[in-house]
């Protein structure tokens, strides 16, 4: 049994399942359950999978072992991109979004947009108030992560693979 795959996994699968619950303790009302199966948020399940890899690592080979050095370094970059450019693409579709919503405003609801079928284009055409084809297209607002949710995922994947390390294998 591959014991840090196990514990990888389950660092993933932990951080998901957590996000709903504390998304409804800080914020009530934009709590909602499907941000266990989306990315971003508090905490970074990315995060904790690579601490968790590096964590079970250590346990197993020690800290001098050079798939320590390759796992940290793979969970440095996942880290920065998550806190980067994934974080960047999520912000610039937030401002997109509200500019299609203001762009529809200006014109009085009178906005729709047609998409190609193989979705590659994009096509604004004044019609009527259907914005269907737009509502498919948003990208998720969760795309990448704060500083304060790649810290806490990274100690949840630290505490995953303690666990697992000493209570369940």
């Amino acid at each position: 049994m591959n014991q840090i795959l196990i514990t990888s996994l389950a660092a993933i699968i932990f951080t998901q399942v957590i996000k709903f619950p504390i998304a409804y303790f800080f914020n009530r009302k934009s709590a909602k359950v499907n941000i266990i199966t989306s990315t971003g948020g508090m905490p970074s399940s990315h995060s904790a999978a690579v601490s968790s890899l590096i964590s079970s690592l250590i346990f197993e080979y020690g800290f001098n072992s050079p798939l320590v050095a390759i796992a940290t370094i793979f969970g440095v970059i996942i880290m920065f991109d998550s806190m980067g450019v994934r974080r960047q693409s999520g912000e610039q579709g937030l401002v997109l979004d509200e500019l299609v919503k203001h762009y529809v405003k200006l014109h009085n609801g009178d906005l729709k947009l047609e998409v190609s079928n193989n979705d590659e284009e994009i096509n604004p055409v004044i019609l009527d108030t259907d914005l269907t084809a737009y509502d498919r297209m948003i990208v998720k607002k969760y795309l990448g992560h704060k500083p304060s949710e790649v810290i806490i995922g990274t100690l949840t994947g630290m505490l995953v693979a303690t666990f697992f390390k000493y209570v369940v294998f």
